[in-house]
């Protein structure tokens, strides 16, 4: 039996890393950044044990390394790891809407399609089209209805937050990403799989495309990223 003390501060200990998560998430804490529990206890207004705590469950998930003679520091993702990422999620994203086609029913695929539509209507504001973004793509996941390829999809996201700078930032990216969206939605409402994994497929080639101009605009390092 879980005693309430422990259960308050695996509470706190949550409360710590999806502060931090959000963090690096938003691109406050950068890749590269040595990351040390005095100063983020300072910084975020927790105490060092559950930030402690945070750091061990990011280090697992491979967003935090160790350097020689810095410590624990957020990780960068070298141009090989970028191309590796993506072709994974071109794999698992193509099998989630494969999957999908299967599965979903039609309450999702309707929310599928009012969540990309909501997401073209605030093409001006890139925060909103990002989080927008996040939740039709963790939605096609979900209407997989595979518990596995999801907790394979949620690892690989969870690594797609040390990429920096969104791309949707570019109102013509967004458009793009709102008609390879609708070419998911309406192979789903077809039940045709191959067409769903294959409009899947494009839309991460075209997302890694446009991650890979980016790059070069502003290269690894840069302090925009």
């Amino acid at each position: 039996m879980v005693k309430p003390e422990q259960r308050d501060e695996r509470s706190r200990a949550e409360i710590a890393y999806q502060t931090l998560f959000e963090a690096i998430q938003s691109g406050d804490l950068k890749p590269g950044t040595r990351i040390r529990e005095v100063d983020l206890a300072e910084q975020f207004g927790i105490s060092r044990t559950p930030i402690r705590d945070a750091i061990l469950k990011l280090e697992s998930e491979g967003l935090l390394i160790h350097e020689a003679r810095k410590g624990a520091v957020i990780k960068s993702l070298s141009h090989r790891e970028i191309i590796e990422l993506y072709a994974m999620r071109e794999v698992l994203e193509g099998t989630a809407a494969r999957y999908a086609a299967q599965h979903a029913s039609a309450e999702e695929i309707d929310e599928l399609d009012e969540l990309n539509q909501l997401m073209r209507h605030h093409k001006q504001e890139p925060a909103s089209v990002v989080s927008i973004n996040r939740q039709f793509h963790s939605l096609l996941y979900n209407c997989a209805n595979n518990r596995y390829l999801i907790s394979a999809l949620r690892s690989l996201s969870n690594a797609m937050v040390l990429l920096g700078k969104t791309t949707l930032a570019d109102e013509s990216r967004t458009e793009a990403a709102f008609e390879e969206h609708q070419a998911i939605v309406s192979a789903l409402r077809a039940r045709d799989a191959d067409s769903a994994e294959q409009a899947a497929r494009h839309h991460i080639v075209r997302a890694k495309a446009e991650r890979l101009k980016l790059l070069r605009i502003h290269p690894a390092g840069d302090t925009d990223l």
